[in-house]
């Protein structure tokens, strides 16, 4: 029998398996009944972990402007499997996410306008890019810009 507590909790949005268990094990749903209980989800489709990377990665690239190096190791962290990873970073269209790094990169740039050194000012805007989670080498390639 399925709680109906953990029903309305993953209709609400999405979820991954771990977010499930760790739900299921404060309801105070322990052993085989969890696994049950996770079973069902999954057999009626309000588990899908798939799903949840689509939606996870979709999010934070839309309205976060996290780049796939942070929604990767997020995703990781929630234990969703590496072939949900791909698929859930599949979402994001590469051409607009050239451009949304060329577009946060000049937009730091011109915050940094004031720094007079010039490897202050590129050590700063690379830090912060990684931090947002964009590959080294297209942050390489908007450093390469400075110099032109």
């Amino acid at each position: 029998m399925l709680d109906p507590a953990i029903k309305k909790y993953c209709e609400y949005q999405e979820r991954c398996h771990s977010e499930v268990r760790s739900k299921l094990i404060t309801l105070k749903i322990y052993g085989d009944d969890l696994e049950n209980q996770i079973v069902f989800l999954v057999e009626t489709g309000l588990l899908n972990e798939e799903r949840y990377a689509r939606a996870f990665a979709r999010g934070r690239w839309r309205l976060k402007r996290w780049g796939r190096n942070k929604i990767r190791q997020h995703l990781k962290l929630k234990k969703v499997s590496e072939y949900c990873i791909k698929k859930g970073l599949s979402e994001i269209d590469s051409d607009e996410y050239e451009k949304v790094l060329f577009s946060i990169f000049s937009k730091k740039l011109q915050e940094q306008a004031s720094e007079k050194n010039i490897f202050v000012k590129k050590g700063k805007i690379q830090r912060f890019l990684m931090q947002r989670g964009f590959e080294q080498d297209m942050i390489q390639d908007c450093l390469k810009t400075m110099d032109e």
